[in-house]
């Protein structure tokens, strides 16, 4: 099995069918981040640390001035109605002087009549999903059109993310390897091959990216944004972030509280958990998700893994099954690169329906022709949508980015194979379906070239204005105690719960969700404390 645990993507909204799938998957498998902390954190059994993020002085220091007041110059970027531009941002906030990182932002500006309420900044998650990508293919023409009549909708790819200066690593072919490889080892030379295969991405990484390496935490890219916020000209951000985008969002009103506009951090995390807690909790919250999927599956009479009566266990036991059997015998996919469908690309495949109930018919027909007809093309579609592979076999640059940012959020999950061995039977419990390849996905960061600069924090940004936290109860990958934690953290939030499935919620057709956001981003009243939509 293979499932990365740095992978974190999220979703298109439900909005746009055909492309759904692609963008859905910017969330996230197993989330390892972190930011800087004041002090050393003190980290509890429960994996929560006593650390704070520190507010910065409100004063620019002299050294970025430069930086703060530069000027965008925007120009056509090839897609109709969207503006782009480059901007400056230090290597080293530590030195500024010791070099630059471009950044590209791309804009479409208000659209329609009235008060104009100035940018609002749209991330994805990830880390590694690309902002310009999402705003041109998604929220610039498919949020709500009151938001786009009076906002200029805005995204910047963070440093080392797709067109700003992206992190590079393996080739398309080594990425293939990569994504195949085995992660639920049977022998001490399986368990030799996938260390293998992590120390093999992370030199490969070091080699190709080493200026950039040392410099792509999300405390860095939060500060990015507000360099940003500054050459729009807003006094205040304005965002919108999903899944690691809130993260990366709390972490900015983190550091500068008095700046915050209107922020909706929408699938949230849990910036107080160390990386194996923060694994291991995921990891519970993909087998929520899996045990909704198998009720609905066994409604269906095309369900491969049991009919009416079949009990969710017994679908995972039948799944199971299937994946064992791909990993002694992948099947045909009709790959015009030659790969076949094993238990590795299966899995993701699977893990990769669970975002969305959207495509949970997918999953079953992509099921159904894998196990039925010996025909694995249906689940190496939807694990080659998770791992951004086009049909020519290049991949784009999210996994890189993903790890690199993962990696030097957090100190590792794990310090060696021994480790996982020992936390096992934590994540079988966990997940009797997908445990062990999380618990061994693990390991990626362990080989890591750089030091993790970050721990785990608590986030309080006092002073800051009210911010939206939406949590959806069966969230695979950012369950909703996270949300429920981070609400608890940030002193002037307000948790606006979904009842349902899916990853994220705000654009997936639940009206009170986007009424009470839409009402919030328009107007600036939150909603009210506790409200539930279902």
């Amino acid at each position: 099995m293979h499932l990365r645990p740095t992978l974190r993507r999220t979703r298109a909204p439900r909005a746009r069918t055909k492309t759904r799938l692609t963008a859905t998957l910017l969330a996230a498998v197993a989330l390892l981040v972190s930011a800087c902390s004041s002090g050393s954190p003190t980290t509890s059994a429960g994996g929560a640390t006593d650390a704070a993020l520190a507010a910065l002085p409100r004063a620019t220091p002299s050294a970025l001035s430069p930086y703060y007041s530069q000027k965008l110059r925007w120009r056509g970027c090839g897609v109709s109605g969207f503006q782009c531009a480059t901007m400056k941002v230090p290597l080293d906030y530590a030195k500024p002087a010791s070099g630059d990182v471009r950044l590209a932002v791309a804009r479409k500006k208000a659209t329609g009549k009235g008060r104009p309420l100035g940018s609002l900044l749209v991330n994805p998650g990830g880390p590694g999903g690309s902002a310009v990508g999402y705003l041109q293919s998604y929220a610039g023409v498919g949020y709500p059109a009151d938001i786009r009549a009076r906002y200029d909708m805005v995204a910047v790819d963070p440093r080392g993310v797709a067109r700003s200066e992206p992190v590079e690593c393996l080739d398309g072919h080594q990425m293939d390897a990569y994504t195949q490889t085995d992660l639920t080892p049977d022998d001490q030379q399986e368990r030799n091959a996938l260390v293998t295969a992590d120390r093999k991405f992370a030199e490969s990484c070091g080699a190709h990216s080493a200026r950039l390496l040392r410099h792509v935490s999300t405390v860095e890219a939060a500060r990015d944004m507000d360099i940003v916020r500054a050459a729009l000209g807003d006094p205040k951000l304005n965002y919108v972030g999903a899944s690691y985008g809130t993260f990366l969002g709390a972490t900015y009103a983190g550091l500068f509280p008095d700046r915050v506009g209107r922020v909706v951090l929408d699938g949230a995390m849990d910036p107080s958990l160390d990386a194996r807690t923060m694994n291991l909790e995921q990891t519970a919250g993909f087998e929520t998700a899996f045990q909704a999927f198998a009720k609905d599956c066994v409604r269906h009479s095309d369900c491969p893994l049991g009919g009416k009566g079949t009990t969710p266990a017994q679908v995972g036991d039948h799944l199971t099954a299937f994946f064992r059997k791909l990993d002694a015998h992948p099947i045909p996919a009709g790959d015009a690169d030659g790969r076949k469908l094993g238990e590795a690309l299966a899995t993701t495949g699977v893990i990769a329906a669970m975002y969305d109930q959207g495509t949970w018919e997918q999953l079953r027909e992509a099921l159904t022709s894998a196990m039925k007809e010996n025909d694995g093309a249906g689940l190496l579609a939807l694990s080659d949508s998770y791992y951004e592979r086009d049909a020519h076999g290049r991949y784009s640059n999210l996994m890189m980015a993903n790890a690199a940012v993962n990696c030097l959020d957090l100190p590792p999950a794990f310090t060696g194979p021994d480790q996982v061995e020992k936390a096992l039977p934590a994540f079988e419990k966990a997940s009797p379906v997908f445990g062990a390849g999380l618990a061994w996905a693990s390991l990626n960061c362990t080989y890591w070239p750089v030091k993790a600069t970050g721990e785990p924090h608590r986030i309080r940004a006092g002073g800051a204005a009210p911010i939206v936290v939406v949590g959806t109860t069966r969230d695979p990958a950012t369950p909703y105690r996270w949300a429920q934690s981070l609400s608890r953290q940030l002193s002037s939030a307000r948790l606006l719960t979904y009842v349902g499935d899916g990853h994220t919620a705000y654009g997936r057709g639940s009206a009170c969700i986007d009424t009470a956001i839409n009402t919030y981003l328009l107007h600036g009243t939150p909603p009210t404390t506790g409200k539930r939509c279902s």
